[in-house]
């Protein structure tokens, strides 16, 4: 008998409710995440993370879902209908994971974490388009929130990050200065020193929840991608800590952010 998850809400996103149709129908055939991967050729990790809307899927699954499932193409018109209008556009359900998350670990390679940003930082970022400043310093609320606690942070960011001029010399000051003021107990935040290391490929997230289940948010030219693939995850895990272990600890970096605050900003 297929083990049964958690419920999903269907009404928290598209990537949800169509998680929650593909759960049932695949309940409904007597077929578990593997089974339903070896018939449709993913993994049945793959189908678990589409089912917790925690991966974006794909069209030719959706297709082959339904072959599988003999569900007369209803989950490729669900996908075509929901998810191929907003295939992959910015945050588009990073805030679902973030929001559920009791550990987060970022690394970033270009600019401030989104959690750490200023308004002012953020809105040069984004080309003064206010709604998205708005979302984005909304999200960061997670990092003060009561109930549930908030989540841990450990962010590192790359030295560059502290000297890349981002809207004026006075943002950055206040930027910088930010950072030393939101370090805490529950957020860590490290600076790596500029040089080769294994995060120069490009940032990422990864979001640890509840259930100790890990999904993972990565930049790209193109789009951001969230993904809770097993192997991208080690992987991401795997740079993660190797980042973190060449970085300077949490009583060294202020330090230095402050001292480059006040050499390059001021």
């Amino acid at each position: 008998m297929p083990k049964r998850f958690s419920p999903l809400d269907p009404s928290s996103s598209p990537l949800a409710l169509f998680g929650s149709e593909l759960r049932t129908y695949r309940e409904r055939a007597g077929l578990s995440h593997d089974q339903l991967g070896s018939k449709t050729d993913y993994t049945g990790s793959y189908v678990g993370a589409v089912e917790r809307a925690q991966e974006m899927p794909k069209r030719r699954f959706a297709v082959a879902a339904d072959l599988a499932l003999e569900t007369v193409g209803a989950l490729t018109r669900l996908w075509d209908g929901l998810l191929k209008p907003s295939v992959y556009p910015p945050w588009f359900d990073w805030p679902i994971h973030e929001a559920e998350a009791t550990l987060l670990r970022a690394f970033e390679l270009s600019v401030v974490y989104g959690l750490l940003q200023t308004g002012d930082y953020a809105r040069d970022l984004l080309y003064g388009d206010e709604a998205a400043v708005e979302a984005r310093i909304a999200r960061q609320s997670v990092l003060t929130r009561e109930d549930p606690p908030p989540p841990l942070l450990v962010c590192v960011l790359d030295e560059t990050v502290l000297r890349r001029e981002v809207g004026s010399p006075a943002i950055m000051y206040a930027q910088l200065r930010h950072l030393v003021q939101a370090a805490s107990e529950r957020v860590s935040i490290h600076v790596i020193p500029s040089r080769r290391h294994r995060g120069i490929s490009g940032s990422f997230v990864l979001a640890t929840l509840e259930d100790r289940s890990e999904v993972a948010y990565i930049d790209t030219a193109a789009r951001g991608v969230t993904t809770g693939e097993p192997q991208d995850l080690r992987i991401l895990t795997e740079k993660f800590e190797s980042i973190r272990s060449r970085a300077l600890p949490v009583d060294q970096s202020p330090d230095l952010i402050t001292r480059t605050a006040d050499e390059l900003w001021t």
